[in-house]
């Protein structure tokens, strides 16, 4: 026979036992089982506890070693202090750079819907080595570096390209939402506009120079471009584009 896991306490010493607790509370004494079968013992009063032993005071807690002021950035967050804290002047030039970035990126939904319904693709190389082309002779011009700024200028194309995929995934797929013929831009005008933007960005990446080339670029392009997509509402498109955008924008990468 399995043993019970607990033991049964019979009706009559259960009643004994609420008994024998009456009469201690009752009296002032401790009240045990037996006591149910005997008169109540006295408890003696408890020897007194002095008060230094009553509470365990908790162990000492060592003082924070303190950080020198130097070592601390005026940021959320400290960060070492070879770190410069980013200050508006430190990330404005890329700021900029990642503002006309975004500019020209809103330039892909006129192409969109210029070359919807012509039956040509989206791709055009023989347009895009032009652009490069000609932006090179502009960064030559203006004291930039050529290579990193076709180098830049690639991303720039990819990623309108981004933006125009996904506007004809979306009219394929809702006809009623593209655009009809008498709304299609003229691509030759909006080519124009693209060429007075990508003029200013290489002016911008030309600024950036020193940015570009610092070490804290990866942080503060990452500000910058939080901050773009904040004040210009990009949606969910826009914003993954940007990110294609801005690869080759510090120099240290690849």
């Amino acid at each position: 026979m399995s043993p019970r896991p607990y033991p049964r306490r019979s009706p009559t010493s259960v009643s004994a036992v609420a008994a024998a607790l009456s009469v201690a509370v009752a009296s002032g004494v401790a009240a045990t089982p037996a006591a149910a079968e005997r008169r109540p013992v006295p408890v003696s009063a408890p020897a007194p506890v002095p008060a230094a032993a009553s509470v365990s005071a908790p162990a000492p807690v060592p003082a924070p070693t303190p950080v020198p002021a130097p070592a601390l950035a005026p940021t959320l967050m400290p960060v070492p202090a070879s770190v410069p804290a980013p200050t508006p002047a430190a990330y404005a030039p890329l700021l900029a750079l990642v503002d006309l970035s975004a500019r020209r990126l809103a330039t892909g939904d006129l192409v969109a819907a210029a070359k919807w319904g012509s039956g040509g693709p989206l791709d055009d190389s023989a347009r895009e080595r032009r652009v490069l082309d000609a932006v090179a002779r502009q960064a030559a011009q203006r004291g930039a570096d050529p290579k990193a700024t076709v180098r830049i200028f690639r991303d720039q194309i990819e990623a309108s390209k981004v933006v125009q995929r996904a506007l004809h995934r979306a009219w394929r797929a809702d006809p009623a939402t593209a655009p009809s013929p008498a709304e299609r831009p003229d691509l030759a005008e909006i080519r124009l506009k693209i060429n007075r933007l990508d003029d200013d960005l290489v002016r911008a990446i030309a600024a950036a120079r020193p940015a570009r080339a610092a070490r804290t670029c990866d942080g503060l392009l990452t500000v910058s471009a939080a901050h773009t997509r904040q004040t210009r509402h990009l949606d969910l498109t826009h914003a993954l584009a940007l990110a294609r955008a801005l690869p080759s924008v510090c120099e240290h990468r690849p």
